[in-house]
């Protein structure tokens, strides 16, 4: 069986606390995750950013090599991709 993705690993481990995520350059913040599971190898989670009124979705591409983020501002309909996640930490307490 192949193993799970490092990053989706990573987030789902942290789950429910905050984390610190990088996505791209562009985004750096502390998100929470509201669900995050794994089927099979494949991850899928939703959550928010702090000070951000936006929906985040989490899944790993097809070939298991990376966690793509979309995100959902209020008042839109569908999701716009914003990057792939550079780094996971757990956010301080």
């Amino acid at each position: 069986m192949p193993e799970l993705n490092r990053v989706a690993k990573r987030m789902y481990n942290i789950h429910p606390n905050a984390m610190q995520l990088t996505v791209g350059e562009e985004i750096d913040g502390t998100f929470t995750l509201e669900s995050a599971e794994f089927f099979q190898t494949e991850f899928q989670a939703e959550g928010r950013r702090d000070g951000d009124d936006a929906i985040y979705r989490f899944a790993t591409t097809e070939d298991n090599d990376a966690v793509v983020v979309g995100r959902q501002l209020p008042g839109e309909n569908g999701w716009r991709m914003v990057g792939e996640v550079d780094s996971v930490e757990r956010a301080d307490a």
